[in-house]
């Protein structure tokens, strides 16, 4: 089952540290941009992308994978003209927004049906060994461990989204040596772990389709 996440936080600390919350230079360029795509009185649409890059800066300034601070969420609001409870909404329905401080690599790992069948408590076992505990940021700040639900890779499971990239069919051993990977600040590559196919191949490589066809063929019969 998926982890029950936090709701937001809102306490004097954190209104210190980001009640002066504005968009950096650059991403300032990227919001108006984002809006722009919007036609006029709709701009309230922008949300989403708006969120996801105010975490992102967020990500940016404390070093790890990002959340959304309650000020932060209200500058967002207020930047598109709309209540803060909207944008709390938005914020809190997506479990792709983070409500709490999490650590700079946030290993999200699908335990639904397929990802169990085929070993995701091997995942776990491995997180754990490694010091990782579900719902909980390690001392270092380094690691946040979550169960989540299925991530859309049932095909290459079990699998983990840590941060923006997809690590597929992974063992107790693939996902021990990417979790130290990644503690020495190397960038894994991302996709299948330790099985030779590219993205949902067969293993080995693909049993059928092996050449493009580059004619252009009607099949439809041709009318009498």
């Amino acid at each position: 089952m998926a982890d029950i996440l936090p709701t937001s936080i809102d306490i004097d600390e954190l209104r210190a540290r980001w009640g002066s919350f504005a968009w950096t230079a650059e991403n300032a360029d990227k919001a108006k941009i984002v809006v722009g795509r919007y036609p006029p009185g709709r701009q309230h649409s922008a949300i989403i992308p708006l969120l996801d890059l105010a975490q992102r800066q967020v990500g940016a300034e404390t070093r790890t994978q990002g959340w959304l601070p309650v000020p932060v969420i209200e500058y967002v609001a207020k930047h598109l003209d709309m209540p803060y409870i909207r944008a709390y909404e938005v914020a809190t329905f997506y479990t792709m927004f983070n409500l709490r401080p999490v650590g700079r690599y946030h290993v999200q790992v699908c335990g639904t049906t397929p990802c169990m069948l085929r070993g995701s408590d091997d995942v776990f076992a491995a997180c754990k060994a490694k010091g990782l505990a579900k719902g909980q940021t390690t001392a270092d700040g380094l690691f946040t461990l979550n169960e989540v639900e299925c991530l859309g890779a049932c095909a290459n499971a079990p699998m983990v989204q840590i941060n923006d990239d997809n690590f597929e069919d992974l063992t107790f051993e693939t996902t021990t040596a990417l979790l130290e990977a990644l503690a020495r600040g190397e960038s894994p590559t991302p996709g299948p772990q330790g099985v030779n196919r590219r993205t949902s191949d067969p293993e080995g490589g693909p049993t059928s389709l092996k050449e493009m066809v580059l004619e252009n063929h009607d099949y439809r019969e041709k009318a009498e």
